[in-house]
């Protein structure tokens, strides 16, 4: 029997014990409510999770071709097979165990000055690692046709300052010490518990110059625009240029910067000179440890997952391998599996397609907008500008991006997610002046 509908809505899913004055939602989705079961490899679901679904069935067949052909070396289609072939080689994941770390475990562990760990801090940050304070590049609030860099407060392993000092969270930091110690001592740092202990003890000092969600959400209270002479004198302690040369960031990307949380920012320069440079070590093999993690043998990912998947995000199971290798591949190079998924899944006449509709839609507008009796003059021709300016963006874009650049090596996956990470950091540099 064919559902009942009206105006393409199923009416036998409404609910008949929830009227819809009373609560509309639990009316049309009550139903669906009672039969459907959370997936246990994540925390929410809905229909937009079982798009995503279906379109991550349709990726994983993509590159599963793509790593079973041979194409020409260098090529988009060669990436993708190969960042996909690195990720599902799970034998020489787990026999590779921790060796991908230890050249930059060497280089932490070596860190004799506050210089030195600027520097590297800079580097390891380029490839993907959190740093002490993190960054993003978007339009300036002010003038939106400039890009500008922000920088935003960070160096926590846990998900905000509240975290470090609300009661409802003991029991969180508790674990989160624990956890600590677990990576550290998987990365064969000694004394892991103590270590531990003062890496949690550095970021609750950290955690002390945060701005809480609230506040870190004003647009207005977050918009603090400072020259780099000026970002300098609002932190002595920090040395700019060493961290930048590390990053690689081009000269004067960050000669104009929005300081989101000036308050983190120049804590995280004081505690630069008081914290113990072997506390600073801890905190960064941590951090390098738990970004890297994904990307190493199951003992990492386990530990990993068990805290930040179970713990803090009640997410029961790892997700198959096959679909954290989606999510890898797409991260790295999602305009090249765009390319290829929309050649299987999305031809040109769809494209064209919905590029009248919207057309047609734009048009309407112009109509309704010019026959409204109660727009002045002075506004009809500034929202007729406005819609003029309109640029419809339908499935993918007439420009694809440019990955030559990006190295991929089918038998170096963390070293092929590091470059992939030092590649975004680049592209977004590069908007700067644009």
């Amino acid at each position: 029997m064919a559902p009942s509908t009206t105006s393409g809505i199923d009416t036998d899913e409404l609910s008949d014990e929830v009227r819809p004055q009373d609560d509309l939602f639990r009316h049309v989705n009550a139903k669906w409510l009672e039969r459907t079961e959370i997936p246990a490899d994540r925390a929410a679901h809905g229909a937009f999770h079982m798009l995503h679904d279906q379109a991550e069935l349709d990726v994983r067949a993509l590159c599963e071709e793509v790593a079973a052909s041979d194409p020409p070396a260098g090529s988009d289609d060669r990436k993708v097979g190969d960042l996909w072939a690195a990720f599902m080689d799970v034998d020489q994941v787990e026999r590779r165990d921790a060796a991908p770390l230890a050249d930059d475990l060497a280089a932490i562990r070596a860190v004799g000055s506050t210089t030195e760990l600027l520097a590297l801090l800079g580097r390891l940050q380029r490839h993907g690692t959190p740093g002490l304070v993190e960054w993003f590049v978007d339009n300036d609030g002010e003038d939106a046709t400039r890009y500008i860099v922000n920088l935003v407060q960070g160096g926590l392993g846990l998900p905000d300052e509240a975290y470090y000092r609300e009661d409802a969270y003991a029991e969180i930091r508790a674990a989160y010490v624990e956890h600590v110690g677990t990576m550290l001592r998987l990365a064969g740092e000694p004394d892991a518990d103590d270590a531990a202990g003062r890496v949690m003890a550095l970021e609750a000092a950290l955690a002390g110059g945060h701005w809480t969600n609230v506040d870190s959400r004003d647009a207005l209270k977050t918009y603090n625009k400072h020259t780099l002479a000026a970002l300098r004198a609002l932190t002595p302690g920090l040395d700019w240029a060493v961290w930048l040369d590390g990053l690689g960031a081009p000269a004067g990307t960050f000669d104009d910067v929005v300081v989101r949380q000036p308050d983190a920012v120049e804590t995280a320069a004081r505690l630069l000179g008081e914290v113990p440079l072997a506390d600073w070590r801890a905190w960064l093999t941590f951090h390098h440890v738990r970004a890297s993690a994904p990307f190493l043998s199951s003992r990492f990912v386990d530990a990993n997952f068990a805290f930040y998947g179970t713990l803090l995000s009640g997410i029961p199971e790892l997700r198959e391998r096959w679909k954290r290798a989606v999510a890898v591949v797409e991260g790295a190079l999602g305009e090249a599996v765009g390319r290829l998924y929309v050649a299987r899944h999305f031809p040109p006449e769809h494209k064209a397609h919905m590029d009248r509709l919207v057309g047609w839609l734009v048009e309407a507008y112009r109509v309704d907008i010019a026959e409204l009796d109660w727009m002045s003059p002075e506004t009809r021709k500034r929202a007729l500008d406005k819609l003029d300016r309109f640029t419809p963006k339908v499935g993918y874009p007439d420009r694809w991006r440019d990955y030559s650049a990006l190295v991929v090596d089918r038998d170096d996956l963390l070293g092929s997610v590091r470059r992939a990470a030092a590649f975004e950091v680049d592209r977004n540099l590069d908007k700067i002046g644009k």
